[in-house]
């Protein structure tokens, strides 16, 4: 008995031994593993001055590198910034130049067909066509151009023009506010090509420092004594003189005076298919476009009434002429006119405009066009009519031109407040005419 249990005590004590041994073998494999993976992550040592954990150079060698990184990215948002500006201004540009090449084919497209009108007409002599087809020539060749007139001014036109055409403003320091007012109003609506024809040096100075084209003529004793210090009446007659070498240049003018806001591009509202395309004075369909007015004398029993044609005048505030033999033809007779006496430009205007020829005179065979009245409007249209209707307060003229009013600076600004600004009362508090 004795001996079978000493047998098993050592078979257990055997086992267990061998226990202990694999035990002990497992752990020194579970230490070498993990001492290997510990070397290949940490092999300059947990604790070593050199770990990346406990490294003081390294770490602040990692915040400066931060700071420079936002330093860097604060650097590339301003750069990315400024090339968003650069990008911005080149596309205003390229914007710009392709409406001037849109307007540019458009009036070569117009140009094109005024062209071969001219030709049908002035061509080889040719029969009638059939009823109702034939049609006479009112568009007029335009002159051949010649720069020697003003080598100066036509470097200006050159510089300023697109598709050989332009606004043109005379102005002396008399209408100084009244011109800004109109020069802001040109570039608010985006209208590259307008001058204006400085009559004093304070003008010359004002355009030049404000950036706006400008053209100061050569001396001459009779135009600067009226331009200097004449009134609105002067200054508009001295227009049909200085007009001439525009047109001498071969370009055509959209004349404005001073105290007219620009609302749309008038360039893309003309037909040019006449000398003289002008706005009226008039404020409705008749008295714009013309009308039948009977004239009635009892005393002429079945004869008492009698048809006569009437229209109101065109303002010679704001036309269009181009440059052909009549349009320069009515200006050298209305500044001749003008220069024999005390007469009023735009009566002087209209009378060689519509005048028949009669015994003793011989009239002016310049073509002539309406514009539409609610497009280029004056103020009695717009003060008498429109913004009282609902409407017609909707509509967006290309201009406004206060000519119907003596308080003709704060009528343009309330004009600007109405239509640029949308104030909706703007124009309320002015009476319809003057007080």
């Amino acid at each position: 008995m004795i001996g079978r249990r000493d047998g098993a005590l050592m078979r257990n004590s055997s086992s267990n031994q061998s226990l202990l041994k694999s035990r002990i073998a497992i752990a020194i494999a579970i230490g070498i593993f993990l001492g290997c993976i510990f070397a290949f992550f940490f092999p300059h040592g947990a604790f070593s001055s050199n770990s990346p954990h406990f490294n003081h150079h390294h770490l602040t060698r990692s915040i400066s590198q931060a700071v420079s990184t936002s330093c860097e990215s604060s650097d590339h948002l301003n750069m990315l910034k400024a090339e968003f500006m650069a990008v911005s201004d080149k596309n205003a540009e390229l914007k710009r130049q392709v409406n001037v090449l849109i307007e540019k084919l458009r009036l070569a497209e117009q140009g094109k067909d005024h062209a071969e009108k001219q030709v049908l007409v002035l061509g080889e002599p040719h029969k009638a066509g059939p009823f109702g087809t034939v049609q006479g020539l009112r568009t007029n060749p335009t002159i051949v151009p010649d720069d020697s007139v003003n080598p100066r001014l036509a470097k200006i036109l050159e510089k300023v023009a697109v598709g050989k055409e332009l606004i043109v403003a005379l102005a002396n320091s008399n209408v100084k506010d009244m011109l800004e007012v109109w020069f802001k109003s040109i570039q608010k609506v985006g209208i590259p090509n307008y001058l204006v024809v400085a009559l004093d040096d304070e003008i010359a100075r004002f355009c030049e420092s404000n950036d706006i084209p400008v053209y100061k003529r050569d001396p001459d004793k009779g135009i600067d004594s009226v331009g200097k210090t004449g009134g609105n009446h002067a200054v508009s007659g001295l227009k049909f003189h200085i007009l001439r070498e525009f047109l001498q240049l071969g370009y055509s003018v959209l004349l404005s005076d001073v105290d007219i806001v620009y609302l749309q591009n008038p360039f893309h509202y003309l037909y040019r298919d006449s000398d003289v395309e002008s706005m009226s004075d008039g404020h409705n369909n008749m008295t714009v476009y013309g009308y039948n007015d009977v004239f009635d004398e009892p005393a002429m029993g079945w004869a008492r009434y009698a048809h006569t044609m009437r229209i109101w005048v065109y303002n010679s505030g704001f036309f269009y002429i181009r440059p052909t033999i009549p349009s320069i033809e009515l200006l050298d007779r209305v500044a001749s006119r003008l220069s024999r006496g005390n007469a009023w430009d735009q009566a002087v205007f209209n009378e060689e405009l519509f005048f028949p020829s009669h015994p003793g005179y011989d009239g002016l065979y310049a073509s002539r066009r309406t514009m539409d009245f609610y497009l280029f409007m004056n103020s009695k249209v717009l003060f008498k009519t429109v913004r009282k209707d609902a409407n017609l307060r909707k509509l967006k003229p290309v201009i406004v031109h206060v000519n119907y009013h003596p308080d003709k600076l704060p009528r343009m600004q309330a004009v600007v407040e109405f239509y640029f600004n949308g104030k909706q009362d703007a124009l309320s508090p002015f009476p319809d005419g003057s007080e």
